[in-house]
């Protein structure tokens, strides 16, 4: 995407924006943006009853695709079924021109990078991991349900527009080093710290872009290793340079036409830079803390289950190199070896190439790519036991058990050897070629065709889903910390969150609140998050000190018309008097009032 002769130098979430709006110098706090994409991962169900509201008929968007991550059915998921409520995506959802992906298709982030993302896109989704898709150079934006179904219905929706962060790479990685080591090597060396300045200075989600002459070195899905640390450091998004690279991948993957150029320009105004040279880094570990060490200070840990696959921390070339090290190998007694394939592309691949058998030959038991996997509700070991895996775990209300997280590399010298150390005592790195060729036959996608339509409803039938806005004042019941159930006992809760792992899990649960919880309080809340909390209604303030609040503390707050212009709220516990700094925009208000988010103009489309 080149610059227009007289167009200020320009970062690349500044290009995709400023492409697609009428106001290419992204001025006001609030821009209207043409969405190339629209991807339903968490709650398709709620985003088409709010487009239906809307006036859904056919979406004008590139591609809008949804995802059924459920993969086995229990008693929880024929009870959500029943409702309405569950990420269940309804087949006459095709006569709207939503793709759907089927159970079993892979994990959505994988499989959407390799099968519909495009660089130089805006796409919007309900999924923070994502952000994957950066690594081919989309620019992915995780927005509420009700913005999402403005995007799907009209083409367009508002964004707050973005501050950068350059991460700029150097050097080439040694053997037995893959991108989750240097992903994990990004997250060490103070990431989110540098990202909490940043949104915290201007009230804005920060976006990682990734440059610098190591760059063109990765392979696309190294790249999308390394753009999902994103929702990790609380950044909105990630994006990687698309080059040669990019247009090899979409050329193997039979997309060559989607293929576009991005770089930032010289000169480009980011906020902060930070430098690695990933010759330097050493294969790591994230414990059960969360706290990121070299693999040799664990060395003799034993470990009782290993999951090599999930979304978010492995590529094609790694699981290849896990095979062949592991050929001719069998499990220890105690091990249980588990394999997800991220997508079924992969799955064939390793099939076509024998690297399946090698693995099953090992004693691994291939499991679906269910979405439960990555929560921990689905092959959780027992307590006690160490579970090490490829992705990071899910945020849920569940505190046990955690997990270790590491290379697909480390993960075979632990399957071997039932115990972790270094990867690098293998001596001998093996040489892994990636196929050329990659099955492109999307067997389970349904697209919206003739044939298909005429065996399906044409009406789509989903549980309405009633706003909850915040429109009045409240006496809000104070709950520190996030409960274990996805549920309260109680109505009109505000949520404290004592750090950053409980602001995330609040945002993978907020949907499940909603009606319950009217508030969150914390000393840091990410804009994007508090941007998904006000398009449910629900009201993030920060405080510097949450110490000051405890369970059971009634908190009084007025009703948001008469909050100031400068977000500064007080509010009333007892006869005490509190300052609560709302983390929204005067144009949010009606939509945290209201619960809902409407386009300015009903089916128009942005101007590009």
């Amino acid at each position: 995407m080149r610059a227009r002769a007289g167009d200020p130098p320009r970062t690349m979430p500044q290009k995709v924006l400023a492409a697609r709006t009428a106001d290419p110098l992204l001025r006001g706090d609030e821009v209207q943006v043409k969405v190339d994409q629209v991807i339903l991962s968490r709650s398709p169900a709620r985003v088409l009853s709010h487009a239906l509201a809307l006036g859904l008929k056919k979406s004008p968007v590139e591609v809008a695709v949804a995802y059924d991550g459920a993969c086995v059915t229990d008693a929880l998921i024929h009870q959500q079924r029943a409702s309405g409520a569950s990420a269940t995506v309804p087949p006459e959802a095709l006569h709207h021109s939503v793709l759907i992906g089927r159970p079993g298709v892979g994990f959505p982030a994988p499989l959407h990078l390799e099968r519909f993302a495009s660089p130089a896109r805006l796409a919007v989704t309900d999924d923070p991991r994502l952000s994957f898709t950066g690594g081919l150079g989309m620019l992915c934006f995780v927005l509420p349900p009700s913005h999402l179904a403005a995007a799907l219905t009209t083409g367009s929706v508002a964004l707050r527009p973005p501050r950068s962060v350059q991460i700029l790479l150097s050097g080439k990685m040694r053997p037995f080093v893959c991108a989750r080591d240097v992903a994990l090597e990004l997250l060490r060396g103070g990431l989110a710290e540098v990202v909490r300045r940043i949104d915290q200075r201007f009230g804005a989600p920060v976006v990682l872009e990734f440059a610098g002459p190591s760059a063109k070195l990765l392979s696309v899905p190294e790249r999308a290793v390394l753009c999902a640390i994103a929702p990790t450091v609380g950044a909105a998004s990630a994006v990687f340079i698309s080059d040669e690279k990019c247009e090899a991948f979409l050329r193997d993957q039979r997309r060559s036409k989607a293929h576009r150029a991005l770089f930032p320009d010289a000169g480009a105004p980011c906020d902060d830079v930070v430098s690695l040279d990933i010759a330097t880094v050493d294969p790591l570990l994230m414990d059960a803390n969360g706290e990121i060490k070299p693999v040799r200070d664990m060395a003799g840990t034993p470990i009782h289950q290993v999951i090599l696959g999930g979304d978010s921390g492995i590529t094609l070339r790694d699981m290849l190199a896990a095979a062949a090290l592991l050929k001719s190998k069998r499990i220890p007694s105690r091990l249980e070896f588990l394999l997800a394939p991220p997508s079924r592309q992969i799955l064939e691949i390793l099939t076509t190439t024998g690297a399946l058998l090698d693995l099953i030959a090992t004693g691994a038991r291939l499991i679906e790519p269910d979405h439960r996997i990555l929560t921990g509700r689905l092959y959780s070991p027992a307590h006690g036991e160490n579970s090490l895996r490829t992705f990071d775990p899910e945020p849920t209300a569940r505190t046990e058990p955690s997990f270790l997280v590491a290379s697909a590399e480390t993960l075979a010298f632990a399957i071997a050897n039932g115990q972790l150390d270094d990867p690098r005592s293998f001596k001998r790195p093996v040489r892994v070629t990636v196929p050329r060729v990659f099955p492109t036959d999307d067997v389970l996608i349904a697209r919206p065709r003739k044939s298909t339509l005429a065996t399906i409803g044409k009406k789509l039938v989903v549980a309405t889903v009633p706003a909850v806005g915040f429109d009045s004042e409240l006496d809000l019941t104070v709950h520190v910390g996030v409960p274990e159930a996805d549920s309260f006992e109680h109505n009109k809760i505000a949520l404290v969150a004592r750090n950053d792992h409980e602001i995330r899990r609040v945002e993978s649960l907020a949907t499940s609140w909603l009606g319950a919880v009217r508030a969150v309080v914390a000393e840091h809340i990410p804009t994007e998050i508090a941007l998904w909390l006000g398009g449910l209604g629900i009201a993030a303030f920060r405080l510097p000190c949450v110490q000051d609040l405890h369970d059971g503390n009634v908190l009084h707050l007025p009703a948001p018309a008469r909050w100031p212009a400068d977000g500064q709220v007080e509010a009333n516990i007892g006869k005490n008097t509190i300052v609560l700094t709302w983390l929204g925009r005067s144009g949010e208000k009606e939509i945290l009032r209201s619960g809902l988010y409407r386009p300015p103009h009903p089916h128009a489309k942005a101007n590009a």
